[in-house]
């Protein structure tokens, strides 16, 4: 089977001359052949711009959206009708920040489905998590706190 590839591009215009505290941390990010572009910071701690995503957030986004993506799968090839699903997801930095990394992703999905029993929803919460590519892929701590709303 071939390897699948994704591909992105960063840019990124300004100067570093004046020192740390001086530079700009906001960058663009694409993804072709999407059109959409971001246009992202370093995080407050790390003198970036609160009003843009970085890059942390995007690892907690990226594990929330597989999460979201594997478990529709699983839900839509049981004929499990899910009407609705949100997710409140924090990651957490290491304390160590000569060692940074995001040790901990707390995911904390809402899914709301019609007829259904508790128990598959739950089951197929579990298994979208161990199929999830971002999970696979991270070697951060991921807990899964669903909660089911049966419509």
């Amino acid at each position: 089977m071939e390897r699948l590839a994704h591909e992105t591009r960063l840019e990124w215009d300004g100067s570093t001359g004046a020192g740390y505290r001086a530079y700009s941390r906001e960058h663009r990010a694409t993804a072709p052949p999407a059109t959409a572009a971001l246009t992202l910071s370093a995080d407050p701690h790390f003198r970036g711009d609160a009003a843009r995503l970085n890059p942390e957030q995007l690892v907690v986004l990226a594990a929330s959206s597989c999460q979201l993506l594997s478990f529709l799968s699983l839900a839509a090839r049981k004929h499990l009708d899910v009407v609705r699903y949100t997710d409140d997801a924090t990651g957490y930095l290491s304390e160590d920040l000569r060692k940074a990394r995001i040790e901990t992703i707390e995911l904390r999905p809402v899914i709301e489905v019609a007829g259904a029993a508790e128990s598959l929803v739950l089951e197929l919460v579990e298994q979208a998590h161990e199929e999830c590519y971002i999970a696979n892929s991270l070697n951060s701590t991921i807990t899964i706190t669903p909660t089911v709303v049966i419509a």
